[in-house]
This record gives structure tokens, C-alpha cells and sequence, in this order.
């Protein structure tokens, strides 16, 4: 009797297999890394890139710092409000368009024909600058912390920039091992992390406040700020230019961490009914990490025992300092290394997604179409997967040389990620009538759909305008905020090597794909005209017999 019903299952299986890879056929391209992916899986990939604990620790004394726990209790608050109106407004894009390319692809679909390679270019370019910043955040800050953990019980360790660029190496090395020979295996450490980033953090989180010594006040948490930007005795940015100039600064602990989650769209040609899925992975993501983030970051907060001793902890890491002051140094560094594996995830599965971009960038001829290559073996973009690595490696090397090196990596993260998911929104927000043939399952309808895209767009242009401003005064090569120059060569020089070259070969996604989509047409249904071809030829066949 089971047989029936195992056929059954078996049959829909395919069907849904076939029915994702004839919507990719219609973007004009075939099937070529495995689908085996289901909702959780690519839910997973974003709330692991995201990963709260992530940003929260290695950028905690960086809010500390810049505005002090008002602005980051307050911030996070806002800035998740905001960014949940940019992840709703992308998924209904990628319901439309669920393909790896993401934010380049969906602007190339959704610009004027005369406009569509070159908005796919920008956006492409933009998009590979975020991933590989992201990826350079995320593993860069790992190495931070195992530096940083080595210091608890060997005093005499010093965490050279040298050292810990060398630790950075070797975190890419596992990143880049496992993404390349444990493929098949990625689903399950997936499931591992969703648990690790939901369950341990949330323990964690209980642990500190149930443990903790002594709690803070709430107007400590929510209305306590702190101006540490200046330097050498110079006044911070609050008395320089104004607390609100402090408080934007400071909310790029918020932004940054809610970042990463393009990477539900860049796994959608592995995902099965991706048009659902993938939109369903980009939005719950953010909300739920809006909500643990939250929980985590008051928690943090509440429990700091003495504020100027955590700010100026001799381990330099006030979230390493917070848990020993709380549970000691050996209940520290285990919950400490809890952390830095949820980071280690997290940084795996940036690579993933970084990889997936690239190989879809390079599909359409965005790089050398020497990173179009899929492993036969493994199923997986080996070659983009070890040029994402490297990139990421050579992004973190003014670590060596500037004290806000890291900062600016997360700044360009974010920008770089933000714009290229702005470009796309702003387009469908503009020509909002062609966008609505193209829209899929995750539909909002035309007034609720536009109230959003506008919000979201004018979001991204004001953290645009935040994150290139200077965090530290007096301003010198040590402490220039580099996002501007990262970000203005990727923008001055895309543009430039677009009007020098690039705009005599590079189309974007195939012309008559775009097209096609523009205007709601199935390219796999066969046109009218053959059809009235077909059955004349038939009568024809009819009245000869």
C-alpha cells in the first residue's frame, strides 16, 4: 500500500523540480547547480549571514563608542523598522525574478530596454563590492575574536595586526575548503546554525541576565549617551557637530548587522519553489533577527556591570568583558566560543552566497567568464568560491596600517549591499506598471507595493549619505572613514569602464529575456502565430486525406 503514495510523493516532487527549472528556462538559462533546497534551508542562509550575534559583538564597542546604549537600543529599533520596508519591497522582486544573479539582474529586467545593461552593471558591481565587503566583516571580526579570546589566559599573547590578519587567512582557508569539497553537507550545517543562532543565542542571552551580578536601569539602556569619537583630548562628533550626527553614525551597528539577506535571492536557483520560498527567506529573516538582535542587545545591556571598565576592557572586546565580569573567565570563554562558531557559520555561508553572485555575475559576462564554471563533481562554483576568498583577504589588508580599518569594511558592506538593493526597487517604483506584469506569488497590490518602495529607497539614500561620514575627529590617515574612497572607485570606475568598453559587449541578461518579462510574456508557451501555423497546416492535412 505504501507504494502508491511514495509514487505520489515522487511525482510531485519532479513536478515541482520541473516547474522551478522551467521558470529559470524562462530568464533564458538552464539548471546547473543542484535545487535540493527547501524554505528553511534558504530562510536559514540569510538568518546565518545576518547573524546577530555576529554584528552585536564585533561591532559592540564601536556603538558603545558612538552614541552609547541610547543609540544602540534606541537605533536598533528604528533601524529595523526600515530595513524590514527594504527586505518586503525585494521580496516581491525576487518572486518575480528568482534567480542567483539578485539585485543585478532583477535592475536589468526592470529598466527601460535602453537602460537595462547598464543598470545591470551598476547594480552587479555594487552587489560583488557589498558580498565581498560582507564577507571581509564578518571573517575579519571572527579573527578579532579568537585574538581575542587568546588573551584571556595567556596575558603575554599580543594580537598584532600582522597575527590576526594571519588568523583571518585561515578562517577564509575553512570557509573556502568546506564550500568546495562539503557541498552536500551545507544544508546540514544550515540546520545547525538556524539552531545555534535561534536557541543557543536566545540561552545565551537568558544566561547573562539570570547570572548578571547587578542590572543597569532602563534609562541607562535607553537614554544613556556616550560620545567617545574624540581622540587625543579632541571633542567627540556630539559637541563638534550635533548628537544627531553621533546618533546616525552610531546606528551603523544596527544597519550592518541586518545585512546579508540578498542571499536568500542568490540561492534561489537552489531552492525549490523559489518563487515563494526565496521572498518568504529574505523577509522572515529580517524579522526574526529584528526581534533576537533586540533581545540580545538588551540583554548585553542591561547586564554591564561598570561602563567605563567594559568601554575600556584590557581584552578590548566589551562583549568578552561583560561575560567575565558576569560568570568569570572560564564560563566566559565558553560562552564566548559559542559566539565565535555562530560567527564561523556565519561567515561560511557569506562565502556561499558571495560565490553564487559571482557565478551568476560572470554568467552574463559581468567578469570573465572564466568564474562560469561549475564543478562537475561537487555541483558547486569552485572557482568564484576561491575568488570571493581572495577578494575578501585583500579588502581587510589596511587593517595593517589604519585603527578604523574594520569599521569602514562594515560601512562599505553596508552601502555596497544597500545600493544595489536600492537600484532594483527604485527602478520597479518608477515604472511600477511594467513591474506588476513581471510580479510572482509575493504580491503586495500596486498602492501597498508602492508606499513601501518609496520608503525603502528613501532609506537607502540616507544611510548612503550616514556611513561615508567620518566617526573620529580629529580626522587623519589613521582615522579617515575609507567607505568613501572603496565606494567611489567601485562607482566612478564601473561608470568609466562602462562608457570606455564595457557598454560595446556587456548586454546584461539576454534582450529578448528582458523583454519578454517586461511585457508578462511566457517565453515558453509557443507564440499565437505558431499556433494558428500549426493548425492550418493541419486543416491543410485534413482536406488532403
Amino acid at each position: 500500500m505504501a507504494e502508491p503514495e511514495i509514487e505520489r510523493q515522487t511525482s510531485s516532487s519532479n513536478n515541482v523540480d520541473a516547474r522551478d527549472e522551467d521558470r529559470l528556462a524562462q530568464f533564458g538559462y538552464k539548471q546547473e547547480l543542484k535545487r535540493d533546497w527547501g524554505l528553511a534551508h534558504n530562510f536559514g542562509v540569510s538568518f546565518s549571514i545576518i547573524s546577530v550575534i555576529t554584528g552585536l559583538t564585533t561591532l559592540f564597542g564601536y556603538g558603545l563608542n558612538t552614541g552609547g546604549p541610547a543609540v544602540m537600543s534606541v537605533g536598533w529599533i528604528v533601524v529595523s523598522f526600515f530595513t524590514l520596508t527594504v527586505a518586503v519591497a525585494m521580496g516581491e522582486i525576487v518572486s518575480a525574478i528568482p534567480t542567483s544573479g539578485g539585485p543585478y539582474f532583477w535592475a536589468a529586467m526592470m529598466a527601460p530596454p535602453r537602460w537595462s545593461a547598464f543598470a545591470a552593471w551598476i547594480t552587479g558591481w555594487f552587489n560583488l563590492l557589498g558580498q565581498v565587503a560582507v564577507t571581509t566583516g564578518i571573517s575579519f571580526g571572527l579573527a578579532n575574536l579568537i585574538a581575542t579570546a587568546a588573551t584571556v589566559k595567556s596575558p603575554d599573547y599580543v594580537p598584532t595586526p600582522a597575527k590576526t590578519i594571519g588568523i583571518y587567512a585561515a578562517v577564509l582557508v575553512s570557509h573556502g575548503l568546506v564550500n568546495t569539497f562539503g557541498v552536500r553537507v551545507l544544508k546540514y550545517l544550515n540546520n545547525v546554525s538556524i539552531v545555534l543562532h535561534s536557541a543557543g543565542v536566545t540561552a545565551l542571552a537568558i544566561a547573562v541576565l539570570a547570572k548578571a551580578p547587578k542590572h543597569q536601569p532602563a534609562s541607562f539602556v535607553f537614554g544613556y549617551l556616550n560620545d567617545g569619537t574624540g581622540l587625543d583630548g579632541s571633542p567627540g562628533w556630539g559637541e563638534r557637530a550635533s548628537p544627531a550626527y553621533l546618533a546616525v553614525c552610531g546606528s551603523l551597528l544596527a544597519q550592518y548587522t541586518l545585512t546579508g539577506f540578498d542571499a536568500s535571492a542568490h540561492l534561489s536557483e537552489e531552492t525549490r519553489k523559489a518563487s515563494w520560498s526565496a521572498p518568504i527567506g529574505v523577509v522572515s529573516s529580517v524579522g526574526f533577527s529584528a526581534i533576537f538582535g533586540l533581545l540580545v542587545l538588551l540583554a548585553f545591556l542591561f547586564s554591564i556591570q561598570d561602563f567605563e571598565a567594559t568601554l575600556s576592557s584590557a581584552y578590548g572586546q566589551p562583549v568578552l568583558q561583560i561575560l567575565i565580569d558576569v560568570f568569570g573567565e572560564d564560563g566566559a570563554l565558553v560562552l564566548f566560543s559559542l559566539i565565535m562558531v555562530c560567527v564561523w557559520h556565519c561567515g561560511l555561508f557569506s562565502l556561499t552566497s558571495n560565490s553564487r553572485m559571482m557565478f551568476a555575475f560572470a554568467r552574463d559576462a559581468g567578469i570573465p567568464s572564466f568564474f562560469h564554471h561549475v564543478d562537475a563533481r561537487f555541483r558547486s562554483p569552485v572557482r568564484t568560491i576561491w575568488l570571493a576568498a581572495t577578494l575578501s583577504f585583500i579588502l581587510a589588508l589596511p587593517s595593517l596600517g589604519s585603527s578604523v580599518a574594520f569599521a569602514a569594511a562594515t560601512s562599505i558592506a553596508t552601502i555596497g549591499l544597500y545600493i544595489s538593493y536600492g537600484i532594483p526597487i527604485l527602478l520597479g517604483l518608477v515604472w511600477h506598471r511594467e513591474f506588476a506584469a513581471m510580479k510572482g506569488p509575493f504580491n503586495l497590490g500596486p498602492t501597498l507595493s508602492r508606499a513601501v518602495a518609496f520608503v525603502a529607497v528613501a532609506w537607502i539614500l540616507a544611510i548612503t549619505v550616514f556611513f561615508v561620514l567620518p566617526t573620529a575627529n580629529p580626522v587623519s590617515s589613521q582615522t579617515l572613514n575609507y567607505t568613501v574612497v572603496a565606494v567611489g572607485i567601485i562607482a566612478v570606475g564601473a561608470t568609466a569602464a562602462w562608457l570606455a568598453w564595457a557598454r560595446t559587449w556587456f548586454t546584461g541578461p539576454a534582450a529578448e529575456v528582458t523583454e519578454a518579462m517586461r511585457l508578462g510574456v511566457d517565453l515558453l508557451e509557443p507564440r499565437v502565430e505558431e499556433n494558428e501555423s500549426e493548425k492550418g497546416d493541419k486543416a491543410g492535412d485534413v482536406g488532403g486525406d
